[in-house]
Formats: C-alpha cells, sequence, structure tokens
C-alpha cells in the first residue's frame, strides 16, 4: 500500500478491487455479498494513516470523467466521476471560468473524497458548490443520491462519517457553479494579496496554490498527510477565559456563536514545530503537518500525534482532533 498513501506507509491489504466504473462496483458488491465491515474505500490516499496491515476489502475508485449535465444563464451543473484527482476538477473549471472551486486549488486527493470529508480552505468548503452526491449502497449494491441538505456537512464532516453513511460509497458529485465573477477574498492571505477585493478567477487560484506551496510541503518528497489536525470549536464561554491568559490567539467565528481556534498555533505553543520523534516530526513551517522524516511506521506517527494532543490539552484545556483517517 506504499504507493497509495501519501504517509509512504507500507502496510499490505488481504485484497484490492480498483473501481473504474460505478456498474462494476454493483457488480462486484452483489457477486461477493460484502459487508461494510469488510470493506475499507480510498481515493487518492492523502487524507490516511495506515498503521497495520489491512485485512479488509481495499476499494480504490479510479473512475473518472468530467461532463456538464445541464446549465443556465447563471449557473453550470457538473457530473464529476468519483476518482478524478480534485485539483484537476478545480484547475477545469478555472479555464473554463465556472466559480467556487478556486479557493480550495491544491487540496490533495480525489472528487470522490471530497463531500466525504467537507474540504475546505481560504474561506471556502465544498459543501458550497455541492448540488448532490451519487453513492453505491454497499448493503445491497443499489445506487442512492443525495442532496446537499441531506448530507449534513458540517466543518471537516459529513453524513458519510457517520455509522450509517459509511454503507455508501461515493460514485460521483454533482457540483453546481456560478458563470458570474463570485470571489470570496474574505480569507487573511488572500484579503492581503488582494486588498482591493477584486480578482480574476485564475489570479486566485494562482494566488492559492502559491500560498500552499510556500506552507506545506510536498509529499512526493516529504511524506504527509496534509493538516493533521482539525481546527478546534469551543464556546465563548471557554475562549473569554483562555483569551485573558493567552491573549495573542488566532479565531475565528463559528456556527452557533462557538468560536474557532486554529490548532496550528495551539501546538506552535507548546514547543512542537519542528521537532522529531523516531522519524516523525511536526513540519517546520506549518505545525498542523507531521512529516514522515525517515520511515516512520503508522504507529509511530500516531503516537507522536498522540503526545501533540496531551500537550495541547495540557497547556490549554482543547482537545484537538485528527482529520486524518486512521486505518484499519
Amino acid at each position: 500500500m506504499k504507493e497509495y498513501n501519501t504517509f509512504g506507509i507500507d502496510v499490505e491489504a488481504l485484497y484490492s478491487f480498483f473501481c473504474y466504473d460505478e456498474k462494476d462496483l454493483i457488480s462486484f458488491l452483489r457477486q461477493n455479498k460484502i459487508k461494510k465491515s469488510d470493506i475499507c474505500v480510498i481515493g487518492g490516499g492523502s487524507n490516511i494513516l495506515p498503521v497495520k496491515n489491512i485485512n479488509d476489502i481495499l476499494v480504490l475508485m479510479r473512475n473518472k470523467g468530467i461532463k456538464i449535465i445541464e446549465e443556465n444563464k447563471n449557473d453550470v451543473f457538473v457530473k464529476v466521476e468519483a476518482g478524478e484527482i480534485w485539483d484537476d476538477f478545480v484547475d477545469w473549471c478555472v479555464r473554463k471560468e465556472f466559480w467556487g472551486t478556486e479557493n480550495l486549488s491544491s487540496i490533495p486527493g480525489t472528487v470522490g473524497a471530497a463531500p466525504v470529508q467537507n474540504i475546505g480552505a481560504y474561506g471556502a468548503e465544498v459543501k458550497n458548490v455541492i448540488y448532490k452526491v451519487n453513492t453505491v449502497d454497499t448493503r445491497n449494491g443499489k445506487t442512492e443520491s443525495f442532496r446537499n441538505e441531506q448530507c449534513d456537512f458540517g466543518y471537516r464532516n459529513s453524513f458519510f462519517k457517520s455509522e450509517e453513511g459509511k454503507n455508501f460509497i461515493v460514485t460521483s458529485v454533482i457540483f453546481k457553479l456560478s458563470k458570474n465573477p463570485e470571489p470570496d477574498l474574505s480569507y487573511g492571505s488572500l484579503k492581503n494579496k488582494f486588498p482591493d477585493n477584486k480578482a480574476k478567477i485564475e489570479e486566485i487560484r494562482k494566488a492559492v496554490t502559491e500560498i500552499r506551496k510556500s506552507k506545506l510541503p510536498d509529499p512526493k518528497i516529504l511524506p504527509n498527510a496534509g493538516s493533521f489536525f482539525k481546527n478546534p470549536v469551543i464556546s465563548e464561554a471557554k475562549f473569554t477565559k483562555l483569551r485573558k491568559k493567552f491573549p495573542g490567539l488566532v479565531y475565528y467565528p463559528a456556527e452557533d456563536g462557538k468560536i474557532k481556534l486554529a490548532a496550528g498555533q495551539l501546538i506552535d505553543l507548546c514547543g512542537w514545530k519542528g521537532k522529531q520523534e523516531n522519524g516523525a516530526g511536526v513540519h517546520d513551517k506549518q505545525a498542523l503537518v507531521i512529516v514522515n522524516y525517515g520511515n516512520a511506521d503508522g504507529n509511530t506517527i500516531l503516537e507522536f500525534s498522540k503526545k501533540i494532543q496531551q500537550s495541547v490539552y495540557d497547556k490549554f484545556g482543547v482537545l484537538i482532533e485528527r482529520e486524518v483517517r486512521v486505518l484499519p
């Protein structure tokens, strides 16, 4: 599995199924009468941490295709197969001048993983452009589609992460994109880049790509899975107490009157940035990123991450959750 996860962890899978077509997946599920507990689905392997050999059936989504299925004066509806590389799709949107995905440039992974994780960056979340998610139910091999409001999107979360939602394999996603220029430059680094609040779609993509490259290591050079932790969301009352003790805390407004903290800053304030142990370490430019510096195995990286979590909790009383999915 080493080539199928960006941490470069060398574990084995008992059985692998490469899905190039939804019909093949349906046939495979029906013929083998597979339970959801027997399946492990991955896309680009950019958000997983394998810690031991996988005895389940590894399903790798490799179906491709981008197709406009409907459009009007203001909007365009695009069906994208789950195996498409996410950033290739963003590039396609930008070249067509279809607005909505440009702030999500250079995020690794596949289109099928995007709704599961509700990927987000630079003030945008994929939930804002998803119209419908098409799936196959592993229990019976039947297709089922979920409208945006049925996906229960949250911060790096969705229905597809719930126990019921795990029964469904995403096969394609239908996006609703705007034909009208709608730049979102609210995020700090983009606001600084475009102080007049005006930018072409290709300029936003270029800026986001450059910012990400300056902060995040290339997994082909330094194996990693991007942001290892989620930004924690806490109550306003708890934030008020924390801010008295740590006045320089970076924060953002969250839903329901709550406050989102910057996990990278919390980790940095605990002294972890640039630290290494047994081949695992925190990146020296972005404390949210854990790097496999020297053939560390999955358990080594996992235990290293737990030390960071405990350290942050001891100092701030805040739990930072993993964004990366531990396998199996």
